[in-house]
């Protein structure tokens, strides 16, 4: 959950940025959702009782082609 409050903290950020362009910011909007579906996805497989292993990979298959690195920019320590 810790996540999905800094991804919104940064989506906010990047959306007052947008302002200009209606395309650009409803783009952004759209792209940050679906970034906090991945996380939010990876939490409740956490919660769900699988390993970190098994939830990260997931998470990389979500985040593909979405995001910088493969865990949709998220870094975090352990």
């Amino acid at each position: 959950m810790k996540h999905l409050l800094s991804l919104l903290l940064a989506a906010t950020s990047l959306v007052a940025y947008a302002k200009e362009d209606p395309a650009h910011r409803k783009a952004m909007i759209d792209q940050h959702k679906a970034i906090a579906a991945a996380h939010e996805a990876a939490a409740q497989c956490l919660a769900g009782g699988k390993d970190e292993e098994t939830c990260h990979a997931e998470l990389a298959k979500a985040c593909k082609g979405l995001a910088i690195g493969k865990l949709c920019g998220a870094k975090h320590k352990h």
